[in-house]
């Protein structure tokens, strides 16, 4: 039985130690995460926006056409000669060859873009398979599908036509929805001048003057639309009324349900083939592949270009949700075709144009040149223009839309218990495992008295005896 006594106080001992590195380790790490300045965190990896990128810009637009991740998360990049495939393969990179350059695919592009304007048409150009392909919905006439027909047929061989049973729609009506005017939307990302606090959304859910609520009784006033564009681009800023801006440890944030958020923490573009994620108060969070940059949509309210296409699905009011990765802004919803019962196609703003264009940046992160953020809208972004290239993937820290009417947040996926502990959530782990291992201290030092007691009487009581 003394044996037995003595081993359990050892146990103890050694896990009320281990519990004390540990927890203490776990404080050190939690509190490193909250102190480190701005910009100087490592961000989570996230695939180049470019894959491959290096070798394409030393080959060029003519004897290259693209590149997206693979099936097997390795860089493949389309060329158009054997000698060019053969330096992919030194990069690192799978080449894959193919009939058409990015020249002659961008140049079929800019002849859709100068035909007469039909709404309900969207296109983009598919890397894998080295085609154009032009979407119309069940609104374009016959007469404009035949005219569209022929037209692909001049161009060449390249170009597919495509139709679609729905429409192509901007998805009024988000993360945590913001109310205005006739309209409902989402808070994309929380975002800075530098002196001011916006949220970042689509452009298309408000003109310039549009008050903002969070409720839809509207008594909770966010603030008001100050910027945007649309079309053209599809983004807008909506700057926060006096105390309505979340506090700095929720601006990082974005709400994706169940009172659950995750960190974002830079911004990029996206990849061709990258897994990506979409918020929206309508349909949840959604998940989908990247299928194509710099797509272009004739909505029915104008042409947007620039726009990164995904299989990701959106309903009316997921419109200026957050499109993100690992952490990484990478857009806001604009709109699309069909629904998440059968699927659709979505497209999204990407967030490095749009701050560039605003003269933002994510919470958290040095404010872009001014450029929008003043009152005045934005300069519309040139439909036939290539996306505007952002910051690199992993770039900085930021902040996404996690606003005070949206609910709890917290680092990374959370739950009410850490958000709710405030500055403290993130540290509350270590100081539990320390706590319970103190308690282990005291548990083995009550054992090793006890014992110490019933050795001192059973020595006295065979003295007396």
């Amino acid at each position: 039985m003394r044996h037995a006594r003595r081993n359990l106080q050892r146990i103890a001992r050694l896990a009320a130690v281990g519990g004390l590195v540990c927890g203490s380790l776990m404080v050190s790490d939690a509190m490193a995460g909250e102190n480190r300045a701005p910009g100087t965190g490592t961000a989570p990896a996230a695939p180049a926006a470019a894959p491959g990128g290096g070798v394409v810009e030393r080959l060029g637009t003519s004897r290259t056409a693209g590149s997206w991740i693979g099936d097997d998360g390795r860089p493949v990049v389309a060329v158009t000669d054997q000698g060019a495939a053969a330096e992919v393969r030194r990069a690192g990179a799978n080449p894959k060859v193919v009939s058409h350059s990015a020249d002659e695919l961008r140049s079929a592009t800019e002849t859709l873009r100068g035909a007469p304007r039909v709404p309900g048409t969207a296109w983009a150009v598919n890397y894998r398979t080295n085609e154009v392909v032009v979407r119309a919905d069940r609104t374009v006439s016959a007469s404009d599908w035949s005219r569209l027909t022929e037209l692909a047929e001049d161009i060449g061989g390249f170009v597919r036509m495509e139709r679609s049973q729905g429409t192509f729609t901007t998805r009024l009506n988000g993360a945590a929805p913001m109310f205005g005017g006739a309209s409902r939307c989402s808070a994309g990302f929380n975002v800075t001048d530098g002196q001011q606090s916006f949220v970042l959304t689509a452009g298309h859910c408000g003109p310039v003057g549009t008050t903002w609520f969070g409720d839809r009784g509207r008594n909770d006033r966010v603030g008001s639309t100050v910027a945007g564009s649309f079309p053209g681009g599809d983004y807008s800023l909506v700057r926060y009324d006096e105390g309505a801006a979340p506090d700095p440890a929720a601006a990082g944030i974005v709400a994706i349900g169940e009172d659950r958020g995750v960190r974002i923490v830079g911004a990029a573009d996206p990849a061709v083939g990258q897994e990506v994620f979409r918020s929206g108060s309508t349909t949840g969070l959604r998940s989908g592949r990247v299928t194509a940059l710099n797509a272009t949509v004739n909505y029915p309210e104008g042409t947007v270009g620039g726009l990164i296409e995904t299989t990701v699905c959106a309903e009316a009011g997921d419109s200026g949700g957050p499109l993100f990765a690992q952490g990484i802004a990478l857009g806001v919803t604009s709109g699309g075709t069909g629904d998440c019962d059968s699927g659709g196609t979505t497209y999204f703003q990407p967030v490095t144009s749009a701050m560039a264009s605003l003269g933002v940046a994510l919470s958290g992160q040095p404010p872009a040149p001014p450029g929008g953020a003043d009152g005045q809208p934005a300069a519309p972004a040139d439909p036939s223009a290539p996306a505007a290239g952002g910051t690199a993937p992993g770039a900085g820290t930021g902040g996404g839309a996690a606003p005070p009417w949206g609910g709890t947040s917290g680092p990374g996926i959370v739950t009410d218990i850490a958000a709710g502990l405030g500055p403290l959530g993130a540290v509350a782990p270590g100081v539990g495992v320390i706590g319970a291992s103190l308690v282990l201290l005291v548990v083995s030092r009550w054992i090793q008295t006890a014992q110490g007691r019933r050795n001192y009487r059973e020595y006295y009581s065979q003295t007396w005896a």
